[in-house]
């Protein structure tokens, strides 16, 4: 899938079909449930199953300080989707005149006349248009004056709670990634650039890679059990976040042991993914108890991901 940036060159075949508006951060159960519902309405009305979300998020510009860091980037948002059964992803670039828009000009501009949508499939606390002032009640009343049908879709429930990014973002930040995952679609990313670091871990046996430039929510504090994504391929990694208490350096830096690794990393982007929390930052006695720590991460790290 392509990710349509420019309305203007909006193909023909992503015209026509039904349509999802929402930031889908994260891509979680509730979103997927949604999706699946759109994938049916777009094959009523014989036509592509269109995502439509906004880039940056329209928080970032109304309210820069209140604006949580996102769980995706938008291309891995793209690809969460494709697996899901989308056809089109709209990242449509979010702007002044853009916020501005009643949500009649919104639902006109942009449900009528740039996406020609037949259907459209909505959560219950969907809100569109200047303030927000767009509800789902407001969106059914344009929806029933255009002929365009609507679902409302009610959200998913886990363990009692609705799923929501803002409590999959909670349980990243306290490093409960194991819980969140069950509530997403696939295991919880990140992505950076691998930096020069101090180079210990590879004079002690366990080179890192150490990420910088990430651009999404960091897990909290801790060594995680996960897989790493480099040119194209991926291996199992032990990811430490947070100090490194044994040589009394308090900076918070996400590390990487990328499992059977050996060719240089520097200067590379690279994927993280987190599939379980294993243990605390703490600071050990000796370089030989550290390793022999490492060296259980490592195992542990291997035996959680060969399991998957």
């Amino acid at each position: 899938m392509q990710v349509i940036r420019d309305l203007s060159k909006l193909p023909e075949d992503a015209r026509r079909g039904a349509i999802a508006i929402g930031n889908f951060d994260g891509v979680h159960l509730g979103h997927a449930r949604i999706v699946s519902r759109l994938i049916e309405r777009a094959r009523e009305v014989q036509g592509p199953a269109v995502v439509f979300t906004f880039d940056p998020h329209p928080v970032r510009l109304l309210r820069p300080d209140q604006c949580p860091p996102p769980l995706t980037w938008t291309e891995r948002k793209a690809e969460l989707l494709v697996d899901l059964g989308v056809d089109w992803m709209v990242a449509f670039p979010t702007d002044e005149a853009m916020l501005q828009l009643s949500p009649r000009e919104f639902f006109n501009t942009i449900v009528r006349e740039r996406l020609d949508a037949r259907a459209m499939v909505e959560g219950p606390n969907f809100f569109f248009g200047h303030n927000r002032e767009g509800t789902i009640d407001v969106l059914r009343t344009l929806t029933d004056e255009a002929g365009i049908t609507l679902s409302v879709v009610d959200p998913q429930v886990v363990d009692g709670e609705f799923v929501s990014s803002s409590r999959i973002r909670r349980l990243i930040a306290a490093g409960d990634v194991r819980e969140a995952r069950a509530m997403l679609t696939g295991p919880y990313r990140i992505r950076g650039m691998v930096t020069h670091g101090a180079g210990r871990g590879a004079k002690i046996g366990f080179p890192t890679a150490n990420v910088h430039a990430i651009d999404t929510l960091l897990p909290g504090e801790g060594v995680y059990a996960g897989r790493a994504w480099i040119d194209g391929q991926a291996w199992p990694a032990a990811v430490n976040i947070g100090g490194n208490p044994t040589f009394d350096e308090q900076e918070r830096k996400v590390e990487a042991h990328l499992i059977g690794w050996s060719a240089p990393l520097y200067g590379k982007p690279l994927e993280l993914g987190f599939w379980r929390r294993l243990r605390d930052i703490r600071p050990f006695p000796s370089i030989e108890a550290l390793q022999a720590q490492l060296a259980d991460d490592v195992q542990l790290t291997q035996q959680i991901i060969a399991e998957e």
